[in-house]
């Protein structure tokens, strides 16, 4: 099975009808025959709003949630992802509707950044993107040294074998 790898950022307004474009270049990522055409808008951590390509969705959704402990608190996880997920198609125009409500608890204004995250693509304010790229983009560098160093040690570990 093929994995899904988005990625990129994309910049975006959201039209006076809650209408979003999502880019070719983000869609294009995505392998219809094997995720489907539509999508699922739902609540992701730390309230952002998630789209995620269907039948990728619907896997996930049927996992549920691991490591609950109560009974409560995973019929109360259940309760959340499912309610707070809809359903969404694109248009002809490559546009999705945003549900008012939703983006209401997104805290979602006009002016969106689009980010490709691995299996999903992230809705943000595009101000608050930047505050984040700006709050993190150090402790990334750190961490993409240390990756880099990483496998160049195992690299050179493979070829003394």
């Amino acid at each position: 099975m093929q994995q899904l790898m988005l990625t990129g950022e994309y910049e975006h307004t959201v039209d006076d009808k809650n209408r979003l474009f999502v880019s070719n270049k983000l869609r294009s990522q995505i392998d219809v025959e094997q995720f489907g055409s539509g999508f699922y808008l739902a609540m992701g951590p730390n309230g952002i709003l998630s789209l995620y390509p269907e039948k990728y969705f619907q896997q996930i959704a049927l996992v549920g949630a691991p490591g609950m402990g109560a009974p409560d608190e995973s019929v109360a996880y259940e309760r959340l992802s499912f309610a707070l997920a809809s359903k969404v198609d694109l248009d002809r125009q490559g546009r999705l509707l945003i549900n008012e409500k939703l983006r209401r608890r997104a805290r979602l204004g006009t002016e969106l950044t689009l980010v490709g995250i691995r299996d999903h693509i992230e809705l943000w304010n595009t101000e608050d993107w930047e505050s984040y790229l700006e709050n993190n983009l150090p402790q990334f560098h750190t961490q993409t040294a240390q990756v880099r160093q990483n496998q160049l040690q195992k690299q050179s570990r493979e070829l003394e074998l």
